[in-house]
């Protein structure tokens, strides 16, 4: 037996990722009782999404380099803290400067999450579990997608809207104790038995990488480095769409009303759960049974870029059940293919540099997220004035479907070879410290 302890570390990292969708879901569940409140605009709340997503962007990259500089324990609870700390302070703001001001921290606060909990999977999960992990993880946006909308409007009702904000980002101080209490290097762990840490540093010759002696920026010269981010760019606001767009698609294709609404998108959203450990455990599979890591991943990939494509059929999909059925495999495919994207930066990088590796990917697929919204409001609009928004639907699946597919020829291209060669051919590798 290798233990378990590891898993722990899992569960704490599938915690904080939950707590991270609810926190920034809370604003958009309590919108139509703030607009009534604060006499909000369509206008200002855009801007509201729009602050968040810039801050988000921006995070990415201060925070991952603060991460690797400072080390996961500390960067990680530097960034529950800050986020939990914006959230709560949603309920003591009055207006739309300042709830700008709080939502403008919390994305970038939020932008951490991520950076450290990939580097902490790195730290504790040999190659060949990472995805399995990463997926692990990666479930908990799921979760915290169907926690929100389960959670939020209860605690106003009972307690008022400011409970709402308060109690959700109490709980991120809650978890803090625990991870500044559990968390450290698997080598100074006492709990962590011998056998699991030999496990854990098990790594297989191809997957080894060498120091990195270069500076931050030289980063942006690995090819490496831009496959993980045109990967994130490309894929990243398919999720967005998916996420923030469903609900006015079922009221716009199949004429659903709120009390109607709730089902089909919980179907939706649990599916991704399904694919967030369904495409981690893939690859680990393959790895398992003699599978290169590179050549695992780049399969389970392909395979759920593959299953997004049925989406380009939309239009003659009749059938909203039918159609459920389409997006749930889209959807569970989208979080598959991320539990092994993200598995790129600690297979091609030294641990020193996965979370700043992270956080250019994680900024990448941020600015696709703000860019892809304002096609699809331009779409939309278009269609709609036009008496044709099931048309404009259709439109967006066609650049859905195929997103996946063209990434994959990307990172294919870019990635040719196997992990840990990379960095070496790169001309910053060369460098020697002086005699």
């Amino acid at each position: 037996m290798n233990g378990k302890y590891r898993w722990m570390i899992c569960g704490l990292l599938f915690a904080a990722t939950t707590i991270n969708y609810v926190d920034r879901q809370v604003l958009s569940l309590l919108k139509p009782l703030l607009e009534q409140k604060f006499g909000w605009s369509e206008r200002d709340y855009s801007y509201l999404v729009i602050i968040f997503q810039a801050c988000y962007a921006a995070g990415f990259l201060s925070c991952g380099k603060v991460i690797d500089k400072i080390g996961t324990r500390l960067g990680y609870a530097f960034c529950m803290m800050s986020w939990s700390l914006a959230s709560i302070g949603h309920a003591i703001v009055g207006g739309t400067v300042s709830f700008g001001i709080v939502r403008g921290l919390l994305g970038f606060g939020e932008s951490g999450n991520f950076p450290s909990a990939l580097k902490a999977v790195s730290e504790w999960f040999p190659a060949k579990e990472r995805s399995l992990a990463i997926g692990v993880v990666t479930a908990g946006t799921s979760i915290g997608a169907i926690m929100a909308p389960a959670t939020v409007p209860w605690l106003a009702v009972m307690w008022g809207w400011q409970a709402a904000f308060i109690i959700t980002g109490l709980s991120g101080f809650i978890w803090l104790a625990i991870w500044l209490r559990i968390y450290r290097l698997p080598e100074d762990t006492p709990a962590l038995q011998a056998d699991e840490l030999r496990y854990i540093r098990q790594s297989p010759a191809e997957n080894d990488v060498p120091e990195f002696k270069g500076r931050w920026i030289d980063l942006l010269k690995m090819k490496e480095t831009w496959a993980f981010a045109i990967g994130k760019f490309m894929t990243d606001p398919i999720w967005f769409f998916i996420l923030f767009w469903l609900p006015s698609y079922f009221a716009d294709r199949y004429h659903l009303d709120l009390q109607h609404l709730g089902f089909p998108l919980m179907v939706v959203y649990c599916s991704t759960s399904i694919g967030s450990v369904g495409g981690g455990w893939a690859s680990s599979f393959l790895i398992g049974h003699g599978w290169k890591v590179a050549s695992a991943r780049r399969l389970t990939m392909l395979i759920m870029a593959l299953l997004v494509v049925p989406l380009s059929v939309s239009a003659q999909v009749n059938s909203m059940w039918l159609m459920v059925a389409l997006l749930s495999v889209a959807a569970g495919a989208h979080q598959g293919w991320s539990a092994n994207i993200y598995s790129i930066p600690a297979d091609y990088f030294p641990k020193e540099m996965i979370a700043s590796v992270q956080g250019i990917g994680g900024m990448a697929g941020s600015i696709g997220g703000i860019l892809f919204p304002v096609g699809i409001g331009i779409v939309l609009d278009h269609y709609r004035h036009i008496n044709s928004i099931t048309t404009g639907y259709y439109l967006l699946f066609i650049v859905c479907s195929s997103a996946y597919v063209l990434a994959w020829c990307v990172i294919q291209l870019l990635l040719r070879a196997k992990p840990g060669k990379a960095p070496v051919a790169s001309p910053m590798m060369d460098t020697k410290p002086a005699a």
